[in-house]
């Protein structure tokens, strides 16, 4: 007989299979952790003692007691449910095993288990066998029901319950925004994204929190297909989580309780609507390589107009003292009819209060940008110490096209490392920093505009 692959058991986590009286508190981080504390309905003597507690899947080393009279002295996890781990549990013992027998019916019969890697059994007449001969009747007592931890306690005085905390994976967040913009002032609302792969909880509290929290030995985090969200805000008063610093991340409580289950999505309001005044900046960048070498380039090239919503976040306004958590923001601007349709969608990075939120949404199709070196000249000097270096001197012509009924300004810019400088240009190049230099070019409705320029540069 082919030898029967074994099968991992799926192991989701079982927090919603504790006992009724258990109380759990989540903190989710954007990476995949969750911090679980829970009071176990376990009741402690005065000293030492021993507890098998079914907590489903933890990281071993991160479980602590979260009561400062209790210390941990030694703790055991069992976390094979897979049925591999099981028939390593039973190494030397019988088992039953069934077999298809004549005429549809089932024959049982017994063997023993010699080892695994590869699988050995001995038969009933003292023959062995490779491979699992018919479908194991596990005994009960070899497969439990969730993954567990046998630990020894230590209690300073008897106590009433056991109060635990430790890490898994499992679920995780990210902040959504969605910014609606007007002609002035954009609408901002926020919202925590919760995607639970593995996780499941009752009526347990939700704690979501923000920043990049060292992880000292990184795991990927598989995450199920997501469900469809349901938003969990009221319309009359929104009840939005309470935003707290916490070390130097930013720590929210999500109101009331919340009920998780693996493969669902719930989307959580983080503020209220804010309104916010924007700027829309269009964008032509450079196509010279940012280091070494400059190519001569002979043939005009078609760069993008890329559209950035720059919105103001000024402190002591609204939404300006507001932190906002990474994420994504889809942006939306109104039809002639007052239908909502996405215009942008961007990635953003945390970004602190008081800093402004610049949102790329993508690249412009009305407004257009062609690109051309005009002359290219090269000549050779050296200076004491630095050895044979090469001086060019660049000319660029950039032709700006606008098909819109408004007037648009673009801003070119350039950017290079190391030495180099504007020689000249047909609009004045402001200097943005060391490596970008920037030309705002004013763009005529149905007209275009065209800006040349010349560098040096050396490398």
């Amino acid at each position: 007989m082919t030898a029967r692959r074994l099968v991992p058991a799926l192991a989701g986590l079982a927090l919603a299979a504790t006992p009724a009286l258990a109380q759990t508190s989540l903190t989710l981080y954007n990476d995949g952790r969750v911090l679980v504390r829970r009071t176990l309905p376990v009741a402690l003597p005065k000293g030492a003692s021993d507890q098998r507690l079914e907590l489903g899947p933890v990281e071993p080393a991160s479980l602590f007691p979260t009561d400062p009279e209790v210390s941990l002295a030694r703790a055991t996890y069992d976390g094979g449910l897979d049925e591999a781990s099981v028939l390593r549990r039973l190494v030397g013992r019988a088992l039953t095993v069934e077999r298809p027998g004549p005429n549809g019916t089932v024959e049982t019969t017994q063997v023993t288990l010699l080892g695994v890697d590869p699988a050995r059994f001995r038969l009933a007449d003292g023959s062995v066998v490779f491979g699992v001969p018919g479908r194991i009747r596990y005994p009960a007592d070899a497969v439990p029901a969730q993954q567990a931890v046998q630990a020894s306690f230590f209690a300073v005085s008897a106590r009433p319950s056991l109060r635990l905390g430790w890490f898994t994976d499992g679920a995780q967040w990210s902040a959504s925004y969605q910014v609606m913009l007007g002609a002035k002032e954009t609408r901002v609302s926020g919202s925590a994204v919760v995607t639970s792969s593995t996780l499941a909880a009752d009526d347990a509290e939700l704690q979501l929190l923000a920043g990049a929290v060292n992880r000292a030995a990184p795991r990927p985090v598989p995450m199920a297909g997501r469900a469809p969200m349901m938003n969990m805000a009221a319309e009359a008063k929104m009840d939005v989580a309470a935003e707290e610093r916490a070390g130097e991340f930013h720590l929210y409580t999500v109101p009331g309780k919340a009920t998780l289950r693996p493969g669902a999505t719930t989307t959580l309001a983080l503020f209220e609507p804010v309104s916010a005044a924007y700027e829309k900046r269009l964008v032509v960048r450079s196509t010279m390589p940012y280091w070494g070498f400059v190519p001569q380039v002979t043939d005009e090239q078609e760069v993008p107009v890329e559209v950035t919503y720059s919105i103001k976040r000024a402190l002591k306004t609204a939404f300006g003292d507001l932190p906002i958590p990474a994420g994504v923001a889809r942006i939306y601007a109104s039809d002639r009819d007052g239908r909502a349709q996405l215009v942008g969608e961007a990635s953003v990075g945390h970004v602190a209060a008081g800093e402004d939120l610049n949102l790329y949404a993508g690249n412009a199709f009305d407004l257009t940008a062609k690109r051309v070196q005009t002359a290219y000249t090269t000549k050779r000097d050296s200076l004491p110490g630095q050895g044979i270096r090469t001086v060019a001197t660049l000319s660029y012509k950039v032709t700006l096209k606008n098909a819109t009924d408004s007037a648009a300004t673009v801003d070119v810019r350039e950017e290079r490392g190391g030495e180099w400088s504007v020689v000249s240009s047909s609009v004045p190049a402001e200097k943005l920093s060391s490596s970008v230099a920037r030309f705002k070019v004013a763009v005529p409705a149905k007209g275009e505009a065209t800006l040349t320029y010349r560098l040096r540069v050396v490398w």
